[in-house]
């Protein structure tokens, strides 16, 4: 091995074509079916800057403010940013092999792995927090694979305090990584590093990029936990830690399954890779404290298989060299298989006929009815048609009740998307928007969306029926809307305004 770049950290020029087609994939689809319902109510979000919201801190708005400023709020555009961090995760996947020792092979079946995985796919399609945690995960893996290499510089501990900062900024969930880092260091000979100064100076920088936000937190009494407990309570379905485990496996695509449980074993019991174990200790330790909440998501797992790719990767280097070229192409083509079930490739019809025909039904991890697509493509059909629905609502006002008319909508995604593709000002009391409040509005006139006639008469004085939204790839509950006009509320909507919060 070239000593320099080993110093250095250069991964293989070999990757950057996995890189580039990484990034060619999910722009190539980037304008796949529609806005997700998470991207409109990010939008919104990035409309009014804080140190913090309801459900997720601030660090992804700021970036898609940025973002919007120079590129606009096309959906190609919004989607720039995921894009680029998927191709980021591919790079930081084949350093994290090269950290380890990894050569060529090693570098190009983690990259490979990464580019093949059907959840890294999807998150990385559309604009959120997760496409984000991703990269800062894996990046904080990086750079604490450096420091067990013997990296243990104090350039190496502030970066991981920034990285780990920033992580904390983007989601709180990266605290689980920061437990299991520490966890991963006690339990083995690395706990010396806890006597020197580094570790520390990380947390300290970590802390300080976090502060503000926690700022925020006690200036709004908590939002946040007051969300987590009603998200666990109402919203989340029980997950087993049998099909949390299977989950596991078939999102990061079951024939990277051996790269990436291989990885793990070596982490914790082959000696050319001892020297990294807190990373394998580490990844156990948040799998067991997933394990043992049961109302979580698969998903969140899923920032900690970069490391695992890159170990595995050594590992086939080292032992099964021989078979590395193949096992490579055939990740690539059960990754190519799976995309459809992951990115918008096929028009809806195809994709359910597909879906059937690989034995995949319409899947959710909340509390919900599902429809004919999974959550996660229902998501990004019928927002425009919603807000059109709304508009030929809006056009039945009189001129001086237009002036006076807000929307009342459901949820944050409705909200959002009338928003971004409506005229009339919106109002809703599910997480921020409730934080954002009624804006003067008075409630002489209000436009409400999925109401019922005998629970709006309670509230108002008077309502006449519109129209109804339906669409046939959306989520059963947010299909068969009706959209009413109601006029006169019997109580003004500021003074009802804490009535009407629900954070979920």
């Amino acid at each position: 091995m070239d000593a320099r770049r080993a110093e250095d950290g250069r991964v293989d020029r070999a990757i950057w074509v996995v890189v580039a087609a990484k990034l060619f994939v999910q722009l190539a689809y980037a304008n796949g079916y529609g806005w997700f319902r998470d991207e409109l109510y990010y939008l919104a979000c990035a409309r009014r800057l804080a140190w913090g919201y309801v459900d997720h801190p601030p660090f992804s708005i700021a970036l898609l403010k940025l973002e919007t400023a120079i590129f606009g709020e096309s959906r190609f555009a919004v989607r720039l940013a995921p894009a680029i961090a998927g191709a980021l995760l591919v790079w930081l996947a084949a350093r994290i092999a090269r950290e380890m020792g990894g050569a060529r092979v090693a570098q190009v079946i983690a990259a490979v792995a990464v580019l093949a995985c059907p959840e890294y796919l999807a998150l990385d399609h559309f604009y959120s927090m997760n496409a984000l945690e991703l990269v800062l995960w894996a990046g904080a893996a990086c750079v604490v694979a450096r420091v067990l290499r013997g990296g243990a510089t104090r350039r190496a501990w502030i970066a991981l305090g920034v990285v780990l900062g920033l992580g904390m900024l983007n989601k709180t969930s990266v605290l689980w990584l920061v437990g299991g880092i520490a966890v991963g260091l006690v339990a083995t000979k690395e706990r010396r590093l806890l006597a020197s100064a580094g570790p520390w100076i990380a947390l300290a920088i970590m802390t300080a990029i976090f502060a503000p936000h926690v700022a925020w937190q006690i200036e709004n009494g908590w939002p946040t936990r007051e969300w987590m407990k009603m998200a666990m309570e109402h919203k989340m379905i029980a997950v087993s830690p049998l099909a949390f485990l299977s989950a596991q496996v078939l999102d990061m695509n079951p024939l990277s399954a051996p790269l990436w449980i291989a990885g793990l074993a070596a982490l914790l019991a082959w000696r050319p890779l001892e020297r990294w174990r807190a990373l394998g200790v580490a990844y156990v330790a948040v799998l067991a404290l997933l394990l043992a909440s049961q109302r979580v998501r698969p998903g969140y797992l899923a920032p900690a298989y970069p490391m695992l790719f890159a170990a595995g990767g050594v590992v086939a280097e080292r032992v099964a060299r021989w078979i590395a070229a193949a096992y490579g192409a055939a990740l690539v083509a059960s990754g190519a298989a799976i995309a459809p079930l992951a990115l918008p490739i096929l028009p809806a019809p195809t994709y359910v006929a597909y879906a059937r025909a690989l034995g995949q039904t319409p899947s959710t991890t909340e509390k919900k009815e599902m429809g004919v697509l999974p959550q996660f493509f229902a998501d990004m059909f019928g927002w425009e048609e919603l807000a059109a629905a709304v508009e030929k609502a809006a056009a039945t006002l009189a001129p001086d009740e237009r002036r006076d008319a807000v929307v009342f909508a459901g949820n944050y995604g409705e909200a959002g998307a009338l928003e971004k593709f409506g005229s009339v000002p919106v109002v809703c009391g599910h997480n921020n928007y409730w934080l954002w409040g009624a804006h003067g509005a008075s409630g002489r006139v209000v436009i409400l969306v999925g109401a019922d006639e005998g629970a709006i008469l309670e509230r108002y004085d008077r309502a006449d029926y519109v129209t109804t939204f339906e669409h046939p790839y959306v989520m059963p509950y947010e299909n068969h809307l009706k959209i009413f006009v109601a006029r006169d509320r019997k109580e003004p909507l500021a003074p009802s305004w804490s009535k009407l919060k629900h954070y979920d």
